[in-house]
């Protein structure tokens, strides 16, 4: 089925002629084609919370086609045909008064979801609401994904605490720069600590190690996202080191935080965001979509979840593909969180226990996703 998610895609549909029957249309403002819409084919044509003038609804039910109307009340765009970015989410913010976070989108989401019940929304339009909110994220996502098929994606996960200026978040860093110098398309849970070190490495992978370190001297002036600083430090990066056009295909990358979390905002290195209401559809998404292989820095109570849920992906190869699973530092998977021994035991006998790596060095790293990626193109 054709989806229209935008007036761009629905004008160029239109000249060229090209029926509206059984069409998808996605949260449009159409009130200025009502003669064109008055006159069409619409049998089994979709309607996802368009806006649309009395005639044009009329007609679209008179011909059979499937309204659903917009929401209002709520400040997010339910049937949203594309994927956020750093950029809409903080419009208004300014990095010499932090305080103007509370102005932006992201934070006035956040609040609103606070007011609704949390994750226990008081009514069912509210549910209903964030529900196709969430679907239309995921749909946003796999078109992005799928846009760009020959890229693997590859998922670091780690700990929301690990702080800027620490060998922990610059090694991160450093191994994001060169998976995306290798060609992997990088994602992570798209918050702070980590998950920030991830898409700071996309976002440098065109420059100089020097720029990057020069980067995370800026980021260290405020270590923590409970720092008052710290969302405008990071704007300081991105005004010192802008992407230019040619950078924006190698230095993408791909942020899924939630607003489950919404007190850690989402770092903006991230160039497409992928951001949800429920934290469950999140998590298994993000460890679904990353087929390339998963790198486990170290983390706490999260990401120790997100590794024996894709253990159990692996183990019973419920998605298809069985997967890279990359501990990123010995001593810490081995004696500080002991999980890697019990993961290797749970792998005995299994086929994903050859795809378990323990390593400290990003060159073996990058070096295991190549094979893996080279072995699944042959297998091809």
């Amino acid at each position: 089925m054709i989806e229209l998610e935008t007036l761009e895609a629905f004008e160029k549909h239109l000249r060229a002629g090209a029926s509206l029957a059984h069409v998808v249309i996605q949260g449009l403002d159409l009130r200025r084609y009502t003669r064109e819409l008055s006159t069409a084919a619409l049998a089994g044509t979709v309607f996802l919370g368009c806006e649309l003038e009395k005639d044009a609804l009329q007609a679209a039910l008179a011909h059979g086609a499937l309204v659903f109307p917009p929401i209002s009340g709520v400040p997010y765009q339910p049937y949203r045909g594309s994927l956020y970015t750093p950029e809409e989410l903080y419009a208004g913010f300014d990095p010499a008064h932090p305080e103007t976070y509370e102005n932006t989108l992201d934070a006035r989401i956040y609040r609103h979801w606070e007011t609704q019940g949390r994750g226990t929304p008081p009514t069912l339009l509210e549910t209903l609401a964030q529900r196709l909110h969430d679907h239309a994220i995921t749909d946003a996502m796999e078109d992005l994904l799928a846009a760009e098929p020959s890229r693997k994606v590859v998922a670091i996960m780690g700990g929301h605490s690990m702080k800027r200026g620490q060998p922990d978040y610059r090694g991160v860093a450093m191994l994001a720069r060169d998976l995306a110098r290798a060609g992997f398309f990088l994602v992570s849970g798209g918050g702070p600590g980590a998950m920030e070190a991830t898409h700071l490495g996309a976002w440098f992978s065109q420059r100089p190690e020097s720029d990057l370190d020069a980067a995370l001297a800026i980021l260290a002036k405020a270590p923590s996202y409970t720092d008052r600083e710290w969302l405008a430090r990071a704007f300081e990066v991105r005004s010192a080191f802008p992407l230019g056009p040619r950078d924006e295909f190698a230095c993408s990358s791909l942020g899924i935080p939630t607003w489950h979390y919404g007190h850690e905002p989402p770092n903006p290195f991230a160039t497409s965001i992928a951001k949800y209401f429920a934290n469950s559809v999140r998590e298994d998404g993000l460890l679904t979509i990353a087929r390339g292989g998963i790198v486990y820095a170290p983390g706490s109570a999260g990401t120790i979840q997100e590794i024996f849920q894709d253990a159990c992906q692996n183990h019973y190869n419920s998605v298809g593909v069985i997967s890279p699973m990359i501990f990123l530092g010995t001593e810490f998977w081995t004696r500080t969180r002991p999980v890697y021994p019990l993961l290797a035991q749970l792998a005995q006998g299994q086929e994903y226990a050859r795809h378990l790596m323990l390593t400290d060095s990003r060159e073996d790293v990058v070096k295991a996703l190549l094979d893996y990626d080279r072995a699944s193109l042959s297998a091809a």
